[in-house]
């Protein structure tokens, strides 16, 4: 793995009581043209699912309410420059998607920097515990938030659920 490649990604495993959950982040330098958010989003979500397919899951529906959650995590992170799983108030991805009305959490990962969902898609796919998370075949709902600093840095979360 190149230098580069193994400063841009960072992993993080946190292992809740309830259940082995497997959480990560990975950030990267700006570089390119801003895109909408709402394009991101969209193209994450697809990108996503093609992995999934060809890793042989089965592509997932977003989830309303876990669109909530991570758009909201992602809006955090823009405005604090806080990049971690923690949230406000010191909130976990299963706090936060509970908050938001989801009862099944089962992963998050987080991503900042990256300009294109492309680039995103393959950094988690590139990173051991993203890609365990991204094309966890248990999993069978999610969502997708995007949200840009002051800066014009895009912060992304990525809920994963059980239900």
């Amino acid at each position: 793995m190149s230098k580069n490649l193994v400063r841009r990604l960072a992993t993080l495993a946190l292992v809740p009581a309830a259940a082995l959950i497997g959480l990560v982040t990975v950030a990267a330098p700006a570089e390119a043209a801003v895109v909408s958010a709402t394009t991101l989003q969209t193209q994450v979500v697809t990108l996503s699912n093609q992995a999934r397919v060809n890793a042989g899951c089965k592509a997932l529906k977003v989830n309303a309410a876990l669109l909530w959650a991570a758009r909201g995590h992602s809006k955090y992170m823009a405005t604090t420059g806080n990049f971690s799983h923690t949230g406000a108030r010191n909130s976990t991805f299963i706090a936060r998607a509970k908050a938001a009305g989801y009862s099944a959490p089962r992963s998050e990962n987080i991503a900042w920097g990256y300009r294109s969902a492309r680039e995103t898609v393959n950094a988690w796919l590139k990173s051991p515990g993203h890609r365990r998370n991204l094309l966890d075949c248990g999993a069978k709902t999610f969502a997708v938030g995007v949200v840009y600093s002051a800066n014009g840095t895009p912060y992304y979360t990525q809920e994963f659920g059980s239900r």
